[in-house]
């Protein structure tokens, strides 16, 4: 991939971007916009984001490019355990956005962010079930029932981490089928029969309709994700990657976030 090479005077500004970015409540669209005013936004970046994320990313990626003609934004979403991996093993990106700190944090350790992240959304487990909930699950203990066939998140991935939770608080202990490596992989399993229910993201279970049977459940609120999103010390564009960041965390992006289901960071 061809890449704008930062100009010393970009990367000056794209720092003062990035640290502007690390309380998403002070961003709005002028940051943006101002961003893209200072002619340091353009060329390619690649963005590494948790796999829950895909279409909002996907939704602000092109309303990205649209604001700033000559930008390409390519994704790469994954489990974000599976996409810290990656980076630590020199994958290139310039943007990282994960489902839960536990995982920037090992970014962070590992000299991969630049910057401060910036928290910019929140997300919550609910059970899913094929439609019409066949198996009749009403709470989380139901997912104890090893006639239930259940699949969740391993430990090491946010959602997978999230429920680790729940089972310890609640005493509960899932006999899961698999555990998978991403939330979409644990919906995919429910949608094509594999499963009887799951455990995702009251996001991704909004994003595939009636697909579905969605069954809430109070214990979710013991282990709400916080997502955060970062700049990389190895972008060779290092405005743009702020300018998209600023984008994320500005009025814009809360917007496609919350009808999307997040909640505010």
């Amino acid at each position: 991939m061809n890449r704008t090479l930062a100009t010393l005077a970009a990367v000056g500004a794209s720092a003062a971007l990035v640290a502007g970015c690390s309380n998403p409540d002070t961003n709005s669209d002028s940051d943006a916009s101002a961003t893209a005013s200072s002619g340091a936004v353009t060329g390619d970046i690649t963005v590494f984001a948790a796999a829950s994320l895909k279409t909002t990313f996907t939704e602000l990626g092109e309303t990205f490019e649209a604001e700033n003609p000559g930008t390409n934004v390519e994704f790469n979403f994954a489990g974000s355990s599976d996409l810290v991996t990656q980076l630590i093993q020199g994958a290139p990106a310039d943007v990282f956005a994960s489902a839960d700190t536990s995982n920037m944090t090992k970014a962070v350790d590992g000299d991969l962010v630049a910057g401060e992240p910036a928290n910019f959304a929140t997300n919550t487990l609910t059970i899913v079930t094929a439609p019409g909930n066949p198996k009749n699950v009403t709470s989380f203990a139901d997912l104890a029932d090893p006639d239930v066939l259940t699949v969740i998140c391993a430990p090491q991935v946010p959602c997978g981490s999230a429920t680790k939770k729940v089972e310890d608080a609640t005493g509960t202990e899932i006999p899961a089928v698999s555990e998978e490596s991403a939330v979409t992989d644990v919906l995919g399993k429910v949608t094509s029969g594999q499963a009887d229910a799951g455990l995702v993201y009251v996001t991704d279970a909004a994003g595939v309709g009636d697909q579905v049977a969605t069954v809430d459940f109070p214990e979710s609120a013991e282990a709400v994700n916080t997502y955060p999103i970062a700049t990389l010390n190895s972008s060779d564009n290092a405005g743009t990657a702020a300018a998209f960041v600023a984008l994320v965390t500005s009025d814009t992006g809360r917007r496609v976030l919350t009808e999307a289901g997040f909640g505010a960071p």
